[in-house]
């Protein structure tokens, strides 16, 4: 499997020497589809040119034969074409389609003039246990395409961004204004950038050159935003009614049950094996590098942490186990989860 690159690492390779193929993954579909575009203005800067140079195919009427077909035509008036594939859903890919698909993968080579970009959205896919230990789907397709993870771009990082999307617009925002903000708003990129876009006619409107937190709550969209670590932390802290209320959050998008377990799995094992490196008298620096975990998400899991037992974690992990168990064994639903929140 070729190394995970991160989205400052493609761009850097775009510029010199981009390779035959990319696989998009991660959180951020915001950045996922900006880079896509900066792609197909660095190959074919000319337009007039581009639409000869430039082809998407969408998961509606993909076939891995469909994709041999947009491979096989020569580039015109430029060095590369751009190709990209989007919207397949990963995790229920059997093995013979996914076999099929890299057989066409592994071919690559013989059109050397492409650049291929599978863009992946947030979920589509079981990225496994990273870096340590990726999913069979995402190891095989990385035999043949470069895997580039878009993490969620969250705290400063996300600040700057959104201050500097105001000033594109002409008006200012400060960074107290933007954090609370992506607090009303949600962290979505493609939410934000909706938002500060309406935000900004406003204050322009108004002729006025700087935005206020009364601005954003007249006229920005408030919207409840829960993730796996919310829902786990009110599982923990006996929260029933906040757990219940995230779990109906995740029931009316559809998310699928043993998806919302796994990640609440995946996240009390690491939580318990933080508490452990902790007992072991081990620094916080150590064990962001150890586990090759953001030093943010682990001061979450360090607060969390301090406010429970060995004895309460070993009971959550036994419930989730069962919970686990049920999921899979008897298909009964939201069910085992609403039983997995109810007996901790």
């Amino acid at each position: 499997m070729q190394p995970i690159l991160k989205e400052s690492d493609f761009r850097k390779e775009l510029k010199k020497e981009p390779r035959l193929g990319y696989l998009f993954f991660g959180d951020e579909d915001y950045l996922k589809t900006f880079a896509i575009k900066l792609a197909r203005e660095t190959l074919c800067p000319d337009p007039t040119y581009a639409f000869f140079n430039e082809f998407f195919l969408d998961a509606v009427d993909f076939a891995p034969d469909k994709l041999l077909d947009a491979l096989m035509p020569m580039p015109m008036m430029a060095d590369k074409k751009l190709v990209v594939v989007r919207g397949l859903n990963f995790n229920g890919i059997r093995q013979g389609e996914l076999d099929e698909l890299c057989d066409v993968l592994a071919h690559l080579s013989e059109y050397d003039y492409n650049l291929l970009i599978f863009h992946v959205s947030a979920d589509c896919i079981n990225p496994g246990r990273l870096p340590s230990k990726p999913s069979a789907t995402l190891s095989a397709l990385a035999e043949y395409l470069t895997p580039v993870q878009f993490d969620r771009c969250t705290g400063t990082k996300l600040t700057a961004w959104m201050q500097k999307h105001f000033a594109h617009n002409g008006v200012n925002a400060s960074a107290e204004l933007c954090s609370e903000m992506s607090d009303y708003c949600g962290h979505s990129m493609f939410v934000l950038a909706g938002e500060i876009d309406k935000l900004s006619f406003y204050a322009r409107y108004h002729q006025k050159d700087t935005v206020t937190a009364e601005d954003m709550r007249l006229v920005c969209t408030p919207t409840p935003e829960y993730d796996v670590y919310a829902f786990t932390n009110a599982i923990m802290n006996g929260r029933q009614d906040l757990a219940l209320a995230i779990l109906n959050d995740y029931r009316y998008h559809r998310i699928d049950p043993v998806i919302i377990m796994g990640e609440v799995s995946r996240l009390v094992c690491d939580m318990v094996t933080v508490r452990s490196m902790l007992g072991d008298g081990l620094p916080s620096s150590e064990i962001a590098s150890l586990l090759k975990m953001h030093e943010f998400k682990l001061g979450l899991y360090m607060k969390s942490l301090r406010n429970t037992t060995d004895e309460k974690m070993q009971k959550l992990m036994d419930a989730c186990l069962s919970a686990d168990f049920s999921l899979k064994r008897s298909g009964k639903g939201y069910e085992p989860l609403e039983r997995l929140i109810c007996t901790i």
